[in-house]
C-alpha cells in the first residue's frame, strides 16, 4: 500500500482539470460545499460513500481516480496476481468509518465488460460507514466466509457463510462486519459502480 497517496491533492487536480469550482463540484456531486474543500485539504478522510458520490460529480470512478495510469490485463483468465486491487493506495481511514479494513480486488476491465465482480474482504469491525451508498446498478454477492450484515433500505440481515444477497442498488444501503474474524464475499455488480 503506498501510504503517501494524497486523497486531497488528487481530487483538487481533478476537479481543477475539469473547470469545475468547488461549489459547483459540491452540487454536482450532492454534497455540502465545506466538504469539498475539507476533503481537498486533507482535514478529513472521506468515506467510501462519500468519495463516490465526490468522484460521481466528476464522471471518474475509484478505480481511476486511485489508479489512472493501472493497466487491466485483457482476460478471458485471471490469476490471482491479475486482480486490480482497488484498495492497494487507500489508507484506512477512507475505507469506511476507518475502525475496520476493507479490501476490494477486481476481476479485469469492468468498465469493458460493464459488469464489476468483486472479491471483497472486510476484516473485524470494517463498515461502509453510516452514510449509505446508493448508485445506480444492481448488485449481489455470496458470503465466502465469516459474516456480514447487510442493510437494504429497511431490511437488516446478518448472512453467513453459504448465504446471499441480491439488490436494487439505487436502495440506500451498508455492508459491516459486526463480528471478530475476517468476512469474505464474492460480488458483482451492473453497471461497474467502484
Amino acid at each position: 500500500m503506498e501510504a503517501d497517496f494524497d486523497i486531497g491533492a488528487r481530487l483538487k487536480a481533478m476537479r481543477s482539470a475539469s473547470a469545475l469550482s468547488q461549489r459547483q463540484l459540491a452540487e454536482r456531486a450532492g454534497v455540502p460545499h465545506a466538504q469539498i474543500s475539507n476533503v481537498e485539504k486533507n482535514k478529513v478522510s472521506p468515506s467510501v460513500a462519500t468519495l463516490r458520490k465526490i468522484l460521481g460529480g466528476l464522471g471518474v470512478s475509484m478505480a481511476d481516480f486511485f489508479e489512472p495510469e493501472r493497466q487491466l490485463p485483457p482476460g478471458p483468465f485471471f490469476k490471482a496476481n491479475e486482480l486490480v486491487d482497488l484498495t492497494s493506495k487507500v489508507a484506512a481511514s477512507a475505507i469506511g468509518d476507518g475502525s475496520g479494513r476493507m479490501t476490494f480486488r477486481q476481476v479485469g476491465d469492468a468498465r469493458a465488460i460493464n459488469l464489476q465482480i468483486l472479491h471483497e474482504v472486510y476484516e473485524p469491525l470494517a463498515d461502509t460507514g453510516e452514510t449509505r451508498l446508493q448508485h445506480a446498478s444492481s448488485e449481489g454477492g455470496y458470503v465466502i466466509e465469516g459474516e456480514l450484515e447487510v442493510t437494504v433500505g429497511d431490511e437488516v440481515q446478518v448472512l453467513k457463510a453459504g448465504e446471499a444477497y441480491l439488490f436494487d442498488s439505487r436502495i440506500p444501503h451498508r455492508f459491516r462486519n459486526i463480528s471478530n474474524d475476517r468476512t469474505v464475499v464474492i460480488s458483482a455488480c451492473t453497471p461497474p459502480y467502484l
